[in-house]
């Protein structure tokens, strides 16, 4: 887009923009989503970035009104897979706190300088500006649904002192932190609810924080019931437990361990959000882990307007507009699971990996087991590959070349000769699993599309996609049949979008969703 068409989309106030890009009025010092109710001001006073952070770094701050930080994240980044699309990745999930510049230049195998040279030409901020920006919408969610203490708040949010986050806060938002939470206590959001339900400090080390509760937002539409039943039949006890319209699970995450629980609410556009962890510090890239699962940063309208003219996809796309490519909270944990599945059913999967826990998995420390067990039935993390990579093969409950197979990509997991995760080049990923003994296309595939977010993986040896291939081929009205299928859609019809082709098709197997189900998902 041109700035005379981002100046168009702005004037009709379209909602599918937000977070692409954000307007800035030079005369008001303010910034704000495409679809802010406020007047739509002059041409001449209007300028564009394409991140909060540049209109921040600029000197404009966010529009109290249609809070454009609040708004879902940019497609671009799922879909790139380039440096910056790399670096955003890792910035969102919270690299830049974590590890510093430095540590996210050595994630992407490039210098600082350079890192900083690539996010400045692409989105006119560095990823000290991005990170600041993060961390500011990050504290601005905790002050105003939380009843922390601002201290705390500080810290979770990823800033270094009690001052540095007054002072951004008060920049940013133009408000104090404290005025801030008194003025969303006013609105109606409870913060009191959130003391009611905080977790008893247990005597040990890991200490649990409260329930904390948050909104993530997404372009409608969505298919949350779709979403929440393909979890469900996959579903590893004791560490995931899902419903029609809420999926829970535990978590791990660069701190600690953590509790999830996302929901489905009717009639709105996002998705809500608990969380209970053993580090604050992890709120970050929890959240952002939680985006990735359900894709919430997906354009639905570009992808289902993408497949409208394909015979094949689009009485599919028409039927599910809100379809999305489910993704994951932890790679590693993805690319395990991908080889408990290899040549078995869905379900003889979930019951190995619930074996596997069992086995071998790490139990929630007391303060989550204390709400998970008697709220949530959530017992264990899912095992991490450096205890898995240091079993005997043939103690693992499986075929020996599988146990094999799994303990293999464990060491490589372990040791960080690949990387599943927001940073990685996916390439690069797809290559080195190959290169693993046990390891096939459908493995890799599966873990690319899934791990790493690919929003362009097709799974030509999936027997699910094979069997709706099929019977889509077998309707007399077909104008293709499974060669020509197989052979030119995988390569030019479907990209780039072949991983949302791949659950169109594995959707047309699965039980039929109910009536109300069918109506939020095309709503």
């Amino acid at each position: 887009m041109d700035d005379e068409q981002r100046y168009t989309a702005a004037s009709s106030r379209d909602a599918r923009f937000d977070g692409v890009f954000f307007t800035a009025v030079k005369t008001t010092g303010i910034y704000c989503r495409p679809s802010c109710p406020a007047i739509t001001p002059k041409r001449a006073n209007v300028v564009f970035y394409p991140t909060a952070a540049a209109a921040q770094q600029a000197g404009f701050r966010a529009c109290k009104r249609c809070r454009p930080d609040a708004s879902p994240g940019s497609p671009e980044w799922n879909i790139r897979s380039d440096v910056a699309g790399r670096a955003m990745r890792l910035i969102a999930d919270g690299v830049v706190d974590r590890a510093g510049v430095d540590g996210l230049a050595d994630r992407l195998g490039y210098s600082p300088r350079q890192v900083g040279r690539v996010l400045t030409a692409e989105v006119c901020a560095g990823p000290l500006a991005l990170a600041r920006a993060q961390r500011a919408r990050t504290a601005r969610i905790l002050v105003e649904t939380t009843a922390l203490p601002m201290g705390d708040v500080a810290f979770a949010a990823g800033f270094s002192s009690i001052r540095q986050f007054n002072a951004t806060m008060l920049e940013v938002y133009d408000i104090p932190p404290t005025a801030l939470r008194e003025r969303a206590a006013r609105s109606g959001v409870s913060v009191a609810a959130t003391r009611r339900r905080v977790v008893p400090e247990p005597a040990g080390d890991a200490g649990a924080t409260g329930v904390l509760r948050l909104r993530l937002p997404y372009r409608p539409p969505i298919d949350l019931d779709r979403m929440f039943g393909f979890l469900a039949a996959r579903a590893i006890p004791g560490v995931e437990v899902a419903s029609p319209g809420e999926y829970r699970r535990t978590i791990r995450l660069p701190n600690g361990c953590g509790l999830l629980s996302l929901r489905h609410v009717p009639s709105a556009s996002w998705v809500d959000c608990s969380l209970v962890l053993s580090d604050l510090r992890d709120v970050t890239a929890a959240v952002q882990r939680c985006r990735r699962l359900l894709d919430l940063d997906a354009d639905p309208a570009a992808i289902s307007g993408f497949f409208d003219e394909d015979p094949l996809l689009g009485p599919l796309a028409a039927k599910c507009p809100g379809r999305r490519s489910i993704g994951a909270v932890d790679g590693d944990e993805i690319a395990v699971r991908a080889v408990l599945g290899q040549q078995v059913s869905v379900a003889a999967a979930r019951r190995l990996g619930g074996r596997l826990t069992a086995l071998y998995g790490t139990p929630l420390p007391p303060g989550l087991a204390d709400l998970g067990a008697a709220e949530w039935g959530l017992t264990h993390v899912f095992p991490d590959p450096a205890t898995i990579a240091g079993l005997d093969p043939g103690t693992l409950p499986m075929p020996l070349s599988r146990a094999r197979a799994l303990a293999t990509l464990a060491t490589s997991l372990a040791g960080g000769d690949i990387r599943v995760d927001a940073g990685a080049d996916r390439e690069e990923v797809e290559a080195r699993l190959l290169a693993l003994p046990g390891i096939g296309p459908w493995t890799a595939g599966y873990i690319r599309m899934r791990g790493l977010s690919d929003p362009d993986v097709f799974l030509e040896g999936d027997v699910g996609v094979a069997r709706a291939l099929r019977g889509l081929a077998a309707d007399p009205g077909a104008p293709v049949t499974v060669p020509s299928v197989t052979a030119s859609v995988v390569a030019s019809r479907w990209h780039p979008w072949r991983s949302y082709a791949v659950h169109h098709l594995w959707a047309i197997e699965e039980p039929p969703a109910s009536p109300a189900a069918e109506s939020r998902a095309a709503s």
